[in-house]
């Protein structure tokens, strides 16, 4: 009975995440089109039809339509329910690591945001701009609430995108995005400068090895998204950075 009563929070979390993981979907279809996401009503891809709510209840309705449209029978891509799961899954893991607090939620915010914009920047190579305001305005928040750390936040927005800046403006943009600047500026003034620090390196290191593998069994060209994986390194140190940090630090001073 106690862990039901301790679980039930962590169930409302979940089915939350799932039904913004639905949102997620819609923004990652439709804003690399350039159509907007607040007005227009959800349809099939395929046929038009306009979707019923019952067609559009997170993970549950692609396993009941058997992943299929109810009007066309068109295959629904297995995308939805897998984003919409991951979403309710990180906010759980999100609110377990850190707690029910405030900061989770810009936290759980930011893991969103990231998971849009890695699989746009996967199939498009570009972040969108909208992406990374509504990451800067989570900074915003994010340094509000942490008012006697502001000068590491400040710090963190700038440390690491002004270094890939200066690398974007030197290659002409061959070495680096602008998008991924942006990026690095929003998420630094949410984490900080120590995290930010160790998100980059971080995800330096996830995309070197996850590409170098796919170059060698799928000749992957060398032309890289780098959003997906400095998103794996963002969330990874937002999570446990202050252990890892601290961990490192103590083994300095030994």
């Amino acid at each position: 009975m106690l862990l039901l009563l301790t679980s039930i929070p962590y169930i409302i979390i979940f089915i939350f995440g799932i039904v913004i993981g639905s949102f997620l979907n819609v923004c990652i279809y439709r804003i690399p089109l350039g159509e907007t996401i607040v007005t227009a009503p959800s349809h099939c891809m395929s046929c038009g039809a306009r979707l019923h709510w019952y067609d559009m209840v997170p993970v549950f309705s692609w396993m009941v339509l058997g992943g299929k449209c109810r009007n066309c029978k068109a295959k629904i891509s297995v995308q939805y329910p897998i984003i919409e799961a991951a979403n309710g899954i990180f906010y759980v893991v999100v609110c377990a690591v850190n707690g029910l607090t405030w900061v989770s939620l810009v936290y759980c915010l930011m893991v969103s945001a990231l998971l849009t914009l890695s699989v746009i920047d996967w199939r498009t190579y570009e972040i969108p701009f909208g992406i990374n305001v509504f990451l800067a305005v989570l900074g915003v928040i994010a340094t509000a609430l942490d008012v006697k750390n502001i000068t590491g936040h400040i710090i963190g927005a700038v440390c690491v995108s002004g270094f890939l800046g200066i690398l974007y403006l030197l290659s002409k943009g061959r070495a680096i995005g602008g998008g991924d600047v942006k990026l690095m500026a929003a998420c630094g003034l949410i984490l900080g400068w120590q995290k930010i620090i160790l998100a980059f390196l971080l995800g330096c290191i996830i995309g070197s090895v996850i590409h170098l593998i796919r170059m060698k069994r799928s000749g992957e060209g060398h032309v890289l998204a780098m959003g997906p994986y400095l998103s794996i390194g963002i969330a990874l140190a937002a999570l446990w950075g202050d252990m890892w940090i601290s961990s490192y630090m103590a083994l300095l001073a030994i």
